[in-house]
């Protein structure tokens, strides 16, 4: 399975008892990552906004969307994948549902334009993007207790594959992304410190 390489911040800033990278903006933050992963509980203890958004990566110009305005927040991602019309979250239906992976498309995926004018905005900068990526065991494990509450449904017949193959998801579109100048860093959980990608 792709693992993304890592390693840590040279430099962290402590914010509400919880180590940043020492350059990120609080109100850039938007953070991401499979179910289960303790989004929703990382950013109610940042005080962040309580509703989750969503970002279609396929969608033009995705990064004016209303859902990144309000920030720090939690945001699901819609990923392009071959064969299928329409972005999907690895908990939609279709993708679950599957009957082999679903493979991304990466054409498909849309990247801000560099800034070229003193007076343009520079969208790369605008957000910093937090990737919430658990090793898949202790995923695992956290969505079947969650599973025992019934208060999630995508938690229904959860198994390791298929938490693997959501994990593969999201390492990669991390990778993907911050391979082409996006503010993209890691944690394994909401109480581990940042990790930088490693680019090579």
């Amino acid at each position: 399975m792709f693992c993304l390489k890592t390693k840590p911040f040279d430099d962290i800033q402590i914010i509400k008892d919880i180590p940043f990278p020492a350059d990120l903006k609080f109100r850039a933050l938007l953070v991401t990552g499979p179910p289960g992963s303790g989004k929703s509980t990382f950013v109610r203890n940042l005080g962040g906004w309580s509703e989750e958004g969503y970002a279609n990566l396929s969608m033009d110009k995705w990064w004016t969307a209303q859902s990144l305005a309000l920030r720090p927040r939690e945001i699901h991602l819609g990923f392009p994948f071959f064969g299928i019309d329409e972005a999907l979250t690895v908990f939609d239906p279709q993708y679950i549902e599957a009957s082999s992976p679903l493979q991304l498309d990466f054409e498909r995926i849309l990247i801000p334009p560099i800034k070229q004018y003193f007076w343009s905005v520079d969208w790369c900068k605008r957000y910093a993007f937090e990737f919430i990526l658990p090793p898949a065991t202790t995923l695992l494990k956290w969505r079947l207790e969650r599973a025992k509450k019934g208060t999630h449904y995508v938690d229904k017949n959860v198994t390791l594959v298929q938490i693997e193959q959501q994990l593969h998801i999201y390492h990669t579109v991390a990778q993907y992304l911050a391979e082409q100048g996006l503010f993209i860093y890691i944690r394994e959980s909401h109480q581990d410190p940042p990790l930088q990608i490693i680019i090579e």
